[in-house]
């Protein structure tokens, strides 16, 4: 083989980030096992590169949400230990993952593998006002519910026939906005909230129940407050679980 082409493939192997010191021991005698060596380079090569390029562009749009890495592992039922890794480099996450973090920040998935995109500080600047869009959006749902109850107080109240006890439209109220809180949190905000809201709803759920049976039925039914004994036990236990399940993951 000439000097030319035995430096054209040493340039090749150093381009591709290869151990120079492996070189020598490639027969080029043998076209085949070189060619499949330098493709295999070629793909570790790009592989790296998308792994960075991702890597950047996870924790750029993760610190533009102003989310923690546990925060975004919460979102993708993933560990904080493995959003690390992928904003580190050492590891990408698979197509289904890429995906869900694309449609998680709003972005394509072109958007993802691409180093260059000039929109990203325009979106920076956005996520703010996506944030406080969801707030708005939440506390609205939230006053709404109240008024639905105000509404139906003062209407039941004023008919020509006064339904009695339409007080119990705020106690109501208050189960029916813990659901809506629920659901909105667990679509926008903090999961590890679910715990107390699920308490919440369950308490105030017994309460509306009590007091709808010791006003109209005129029973006083105390005993259905035992229910949320075994149904707060579950909640704490299946928190415990899911803590207990991420801290296997991230030992592992």
């Amino acid at each position: 083989m000439s000097t030319n082409k035995r430096c054209h493939k040493y340039h090749i192997f150093v381009r591709f980030g290869c151990d120079a010191s492996f070189y020598p021991t490639i027969d080029f005698s043998h076209k085949k096992q070189y060619n499949n060596y330098i493709l295999k380079v070629m793909v570790d090569f790009v592989l790296n590169d998308i792994k960075n390029i991702v890597a950047k562009n996870i924790a750029e749009l993760r610190q533009a949400r102003g989310m923690t890495q546990f925060d975004l592992a919460e979102q993708l039922n993933y560990t904080d230990k493995a959003v690390s890794k992928w904003e580190r480099g050492e590891s990408i996450p698979d197509v289904t993952v890429l995906l869900k973090i694309a449609d998680l920040f709003g972005v394509s998935l072109d958007f993802l593998v691409r180093e260059e995109h000039t929109a990203l500080e325009a979106r920076k600047e956005m996520e703010p006002t996506h944030r406080y869009s969801r707030g708005v959006i939440t506390c609205v749902s939230l006053i709404t519910v109240w008024f639905v109850a105000l509404f139906s107080f003062v209407i039941l109240s004023v008919t020509p026939e006064a339904i009695p006890n339409t007080w119990l439209a705020f106690i109501y109220a208050i189960p029916v906005t813990a659901i809506v809180w629920l659901v909105l949190n667990s679509i926008w905000f903090n999961r590890r909230f679910n715990y107390v809201i699920i308490s919440v709803l369950m308490w105030t759920g017994l309460l509306s129940i009590h007091l709808t049976a010791f006003v109209i039925g005129h029973q006083n039914p105390w005993e259905c407050y035992l229910l949320g004994i075994p149904g707060q036990l579950i909640i704490i236990f299946w928190s415990m679980m899911k803590l207990r399940k991420k801290k296997n993951k991230t030992k592992q």
